[in-house]
């Protein structure tokens, strides 16, 4: 049989080859850096739809998602695909978990982190510092090819990650959270996933009508303006820095506290400074990955909450002091 002449190809296929080439060509000779830069980029613009496999807590649970980015808002649904039938449907800066049982309908103010994705890294990490990030192979997640970046923690203050990436996107299929010991102590992978096609309507919108739910609203906090740290951790953990304050008002209660955010780039650490009462708890608390913990300083309660281990929000908790 003769071989297919080159200018029986269309040009457009010519040309979508060319350009795959090229994009393989350059994702292969990616750093690991290289890599996080893609992903940040990924997670903030790619639109998808699949099935996701999330085990926390000792708990697996099948999830439906869909997620679309239409006139600069973000919309996202998450259907849990057994049990109570929970939809958490997200629009921009509100999200509603809709509750089909209970006929009921929580509205929580949201930031913009995805609802799927909690605790990817961001482009502030210090590696080489506090954490090494490597390129460890390539295989498979979810029918498509993936490379495995593994980011190692230094010491026993914070969890390391391992992150498959889409090849072509470096989209992240595929998150673990891992413990000292190498245990995944959360993982969120795609069984199956349709990426940067277009996302319908309908895949975006609730399966219920909601029109006789009874709606709520999750109490809130509102931050009012920026403010001086006037507290400190005599005993931050290495690498971590505070990168905001601010005081917030309880909407319930109308108590003012000082809310402190500290980072490393890759883990967070919440520090909420509020005036001592008489039921304030003491002591630690852990809920899946994250870890708190409570202590009094003076006439002050303080919590220190975040995805780390609890030997980090305890010394932080138990070491602020004003100054």
């Amino acid at each position: 049989m003769p071989e297919l002449s080159r200018m029986t190809i269309p040009r457009s296929l010519l040309l979508a080859a060319t350009l795959l080439s090229a994009t393989v060509s350059s994702a292969e000779g990616l750093s690991p850096d290289g890599w996080l830069q893609r992903m940040a980029v990924a997670v903030q613009s790619v639109n998808y739809e699949g099935t996701v496999i999330r085990v926390q807590s000792g708990k697996t649970e099948a999830l439906k998602v869909a997620r679309a980015v239409s006139d600069g808002v973000v919309r996202e649904k998450i259907v849990a695909q057994e049990g109570n039938g929970l939809e958490i449907i997200r629009i921009g800066s509100e999200v509603h978990c809709i509750l089909p049982e209970r006929k009921s309908v929580l509205v929580e103010e949201w930031d913009e982190q995805s609802t799927l994705f909690s605790a990817l890294p961001s482009s502030t990490v210090r590696m080489g510092n506090e954490y090494d990030v490597a390129i460890v192979r390539e295989g498979r997640v979810a029918g498509r090819d993936a490379v495995l970046l593994a980011i190692r923690s230094h010491d026993r203050y914070r969890y390391g990650q391992r992150i498959w990436l889409d090849f072509e996107t470096a989209f992240p299929l595929h998150t673990q959270l891992i413990a000292a010991d190498g245990s995944a102590i959360e993982q969120v992978k795609f069984a199956d996933i349709a990426l940067n096609q277009e996302v319908h309507a309908s895949s975006l919108a609730s399966s219920y009508s909601t029109d006789d739910f009874r709606w709520f609203s999750q109490p809130s906090r509102h931050a009012n303006n920026a403010v001086d740290i006037e507290w400190s951790s005599e005993n931050l953990p290495q690498g971590f820095r505070a990168v905001s304050a601010h005081e917030e008002t309880m909407s319930e209660s109308g108590e003012l506290v000082t809310h402190i955010l500290y980072s490393d780039g890759l883990a967070n650490v919440s520090v909420f400074i509020a005036t001592l009462d008489d039921d304030d708890t003491r002591g630690p608390s852990q809920m899946g990955s994250s870890s708190s913990f409570s202590a009094v300083v003076g006439d002050h309660h303080i919590t220190a909450v975040g995805e780390v281990p609890s030997v980090t929000v305890q010394q932080i908790a138990a070491s602020m002091r004003r100054r």
